[in-house]
């Protein structure tokens, strides 16, 4: 198994143990009495199910048993995937703070930042694609 495979099925399992903490919040707050800060937490539990869970999972596992690309190159680029592995966290780690902050104190930094966290998702998904576009072919 490829090295940045290991890292991002490595890195999806520790989001997934995390969301599942912050389901588990989410559910024990009306119970427990818990802060109604602990509301905020609601999109940052989708957030760390499907990209930090779901998506990264898939990545990493499609990235070693897809269709080889060249004999030379059989999974692409690495510096490409390594950079989908970067923008894809870096934006998850940014909304993971940002997101919360502008429920609770909204502030031009907080936008700003999840402006910030959008992009860099972005271009982490623009390089998964431009690494895996020349893999899905006809044989």
């Amino acid at each position: 198994m490829p090295p940045i495979t290991r890292t991002f099925v490595k890195t999806a399992l520790v989001y997934f143990v995390a969301a599942l903490i912050v389901a588990l919040l989410l559910a024990a707050r009306p119970v427990l009495d818990l802060p109604r800060a602990i509301g905020a937490l609601s999109p940052l539990y989708f957030h760390l199910f499907m990209v930090g869970w779901v998506t990264q999972l898939i990545i990493g596992v499609a990235y070693w048993m897809f269709p080889k690309y060249t004999r030379t190159l059989p999974r692409g680029h690495d510096w490409l995937m390594w950079t989908a592995y970067v923008g894809l966290n870096a934006g998850l780690l940014a909304r993971l703070v940002g997101e919360p902050m502008q429920t609770l104190r909204p502030a031009p930094l907080w936008g700003w930042l999840l402006v910030f966290s959008a992009l860099a998702q972005w271009l982490g998904g623009m390089a998964f694609i431009a690494n895996f576009w020349p893999r899905v072919k006809e044989k």
